[in-house]
């Protein structure tokens, strides 16, 4: 009782999920990917093993359609089931079971399938698609753009509950901690695609300020400075980013620029000023520049 995207990037070779329901938790039950494997889908009267018995096949070496079959062979009530896979080449296999509650279907395109069951209309699926091959944004984006079309259309007749988006990256490490570079679940909210959209915006602001990390330790202070500007206006209310791009900024020497972002975090809340005690205490940050930024961030928190 769900409507969800399977999908593989061709450019960056990136594997996603991204799904809503009317069903409380829907994010450990429904998507599942591994790097450099595969991705898929289960829902309708789900069969959770479905989900990682078919990554299992595709990483010994079957297709998406191959990993299909097996798991359907295996099922006692395939004609209950609805799934999608897609594996690492972007080879797609969808099956939408006879007895899946309508409106019930699919369509896939190139290395991607959208697939919904008790729907409020049979056009659900079909928006999906449409959004989806429509909009030139990263992964992530195009399959929450794929949902957001899916609720537009009138989405699942029972209402709303619980959405889940999941990437893996296309260049896979070996680390499956590493792999997982988007995972959001929304448990339970009244518009939980407004939050998944909401997450997921705050989560490419702190993906962009990591980027900012790796440019400031290959010494590029002016391509750092221009990412950790770019993770604020992503997420402006995160005044967690704004501290430490602030004190990255003092560390290199812009004093000025980097306590007025700092001043931000302790006009919100002025135990940041503490957290600086700490980083002295552990070596991370040189007692004297720690001198000199308390000393005008109080300077600025007295003002009138």
């Amino acid at each position: 009782m769900t409507y969800s995207i399977v999908a593989r990037d061709k450019r960056t070779g990136e594997l996603g999920v991204a799904v809503q329901s009317h069903y409380f938790q829907v994010g450990p039950v429904v998507p599942w990917a591994v790097a450099g494997v595969g991705a898929v889908a289960t829902q309708s009267m789900v069969n959770v093993s479905f989900g990682p018995l078919g990554l299992e096949y595709m990483r010994s070496g079957y297709s998406a359609e191959q990993a299909l079959k097996a798991l359907l062979a295996g099922d006692s009530q395939p004609e209950s089931r609805q799934v999608a896979l897609v594996d690492a080449t972007g080879s797609v296999a969808v099956h939408t079971g006879a007895k899946c509650i309508p409106a019930a279907g699919h369509k896939s395109g190139d290395g991607f399938s959208c697939q919904a069951n008790l729907m409020e209309k049979d056009t659900v699926w079909d928006a999906m698609f449409e959004a989806y091959t429509t909009t030139e944004v990263p992964l992530a984006e195009r399959m929450m753009a794929a949902l957001e079309a899916a609720e537009a259309e009138g989405g699942d007749i029972r209402g709303k509950q619980s959405a889940a988006m999941l990437v893996v990256t296309g260049s896979p490490s070996g680390r499956a901690w590493e792999d997982r570079i988007i995972e959001l679940r929304v448990e339970d909210a009244p518009d939980p695609l407004a939050e998944l959209r909401r997450l997921l915006r705050i989560k490419r602001a702190y993906m962009t300020l990591e980027s900012s990390d790796r440019l400031e330790e290959q010494k590029d202070i002016a391509g750092a400075t221009a990412k950790m500007r770019e993770a604020i206006n992503l997420a402006p209310e995160m005044v967690e980013i704004q501290f430490w791009s602030g004190l990255s900024l003092a560390q290199a020497g812009q004093l000025d620029e980097g306590c007025e972002l700092m001043a931000v975090a302790v006009a919100k809340d002025k135990r940041w000023i503490e957290t600086l005690h700490r980083l002295v205490a552990v070596d991370r940050l040189s007692a004297d520049l720690a001198s000199q930024v308390e000393a005008r961030l109080t300077a600025t928190s007295r003002r009138p």
